[in-house]
């Protein structure tokens, strides 16, 4: 198995830039805000902690990802809280706790089909409804689930990812609902990565999420990588599902952690615990990435569709998903295929994006995951002065990423 696509185009562009070259970071999605000092006087109160801990997390993480999931809607038992480093981890573990093949959106993150393959499970890929990224079409869905039982291979889950990577689009809540009803129906569990929900930049008070509609059905990952920028801290919480189901897979998960990771580590756990209670000073920092994120990933989504892409408005996250295979903007491509047009962007452009195919859909196909988080600035003098700025692309790094961008799009068109 190759290594995964986005670290694999991370590690291209890092090559680039140290050779001296200009790049423009738009290929891997990391959150580009500098650590809170709150969180980094935490982990360093707590540095001394170094025994391990419990397998499922330190009972104050569990308590405070309780309390994180309830003020969300999603009453918590502290005792359904599992911990560990990251919410990828987590993710794989419980595959791998339930076995089984595994429905997933097309397009998907791409670690979701991997991992199946790791376990040794198929990933079933369903379409998403235009514009409502990371939910499978509930009515192919339940088609899906259909066939795979008289192949004598039943699904076991299902995983939605709310908001989407990689579209950054969010699916409504009537999609959302009509996928929970076919899961409940056909006994199919529910994974609802929840990875990005603090990063859709207008919320809707209104809308429902999977753990709300079915809570003895859905198990939600999350953790701090993305809102909070702790992608190197390594930490992240699985919410297992209210009621039998939820008790029944505690105990594999629970074998499958204490054989992969034993514990996180506890200095990571007890800033983590912090960072989960949301003190009002992380909650504003959180405001303020979510702004920053909006008004970079919908400028670079208006400079693709100038150029002549189709583009859907983002709505979360840190990315966009335009599409260069429309219109007459497709027949002046110097490349046929997305593979080799996302080569030819970083080889020649050092500009990164990841192609479709990489998120399960054909090579054909000429769209392309665009990440913005790194645009922020490439330390964190630059990222701090983005986070505070009233108008941050007017900042020269950003602003030099945004004309560079369109620089490339324009010779691209001809």
């Amino acid at each position: 198995m190759p290594v995964s696509a986005t670290l694999a185009a991370d590690e291209a562009l890092n090559r680039r830039r140290e050779a001296g070259e200009r790049v423009v970071p738009t290929a891997f999605g990391q959150a580009g805000i500098p650590v809170h000092p709150e969180l980094l006087a935490e982990l360093s109160a707590n540095a001394s902690r170094n025994a391990y801990g419990p397998v499922a997390g330190l009972p104050r993480l569990r308590e405070a990802a309780a309390g994180y999931l309830a003020r969300r809607g999603v009453p918590t038992d502290p005792g359904r809280v599992i911990a560990g480093p990251g919410s990828k981890p987590l993710l794989y573990a419980i595959l791998l706790a339930l076995g089984g093949d595994v429905v997933v959106p097309k397009p998907s993150w791409v670690s979701y089909a991997a991992q199946a393959a790791l376990i040794g499970v198929r990933a079933r890929s369903v379409p998403t409804r235009p514009g409502q990224g990371g939910v499978p079409d509930p009515d192919v869905f339940a088609e899906v689930i259909a066939r795979a039982r008289a192949e004598g291979r039943p699904i076991s889950a299902v995983i939605l990812t709310l908001p989407d990577n990689p579209t950054g689009t969010l699916a409504s809540s009537e999609t959302v609902r009509a996928v929970c009803e076919t899961a409940r129906e056909h006994d199919v569990l529910i994974v609802s990565d929840e990875i990005y929900r603090d990063l859709v930049f207008d919320p809707d008070p209104d809308y429902r999420y999977p753990a709300e509609l079915a809570p003895e059905h859905t198990v939600v990952t999350t953790g701090l990588s993305k809102n909070l920028a702790l992608g190197g801290w390594r930490i992240g919480v699985a919410r297992l599902p209210d009621g039998p189901l939820g008790a029944r897979l505690h105990e594999p998960l629970s074998s499958v952690a204490s054989e992969v990771w034993s514990s996180p580590a506890q200095p990571v756990q007890l800033a983590a615990a912090y960072a989960f209670d949301e003190p009002a000073a992380l909650t504003e920092y959180v405001a303020k990435a979510r702004s920053l994120y909006g008004r970079i990933t919908r400028a670079v989504a208006d400079r693709f569709g100038a150029a002549g892409a189709s583009v859907r408005p983002p709505v979360a996250a840190f990315y966009c998903y335009p599409d260069l295979g429309s219109g007459e903007l497709a027949d002046r491509l110097p490349a046929r295929t997305g593979p080799e047009l996302a080569e030819l962007l970083v080889e020649r452009y050092g500009v990164g994006v990841l192609p479709a195919s990489a998120f399960g859909e054909g090579r054909e196909a000429l769209r392309f995951r665009v990440a913005t988080g790194m645009l922020t600035g490439s330390d964190t003098e630059q990222q701090s002065a983005a986070l505070n700025a009233a108008d941050p692309l007017s900042l020269p790094w950003i602003g030099a990423s945004l004309d560079r961008l369109s620089e490339v799009l324009a010779e691209l068109a001809g």
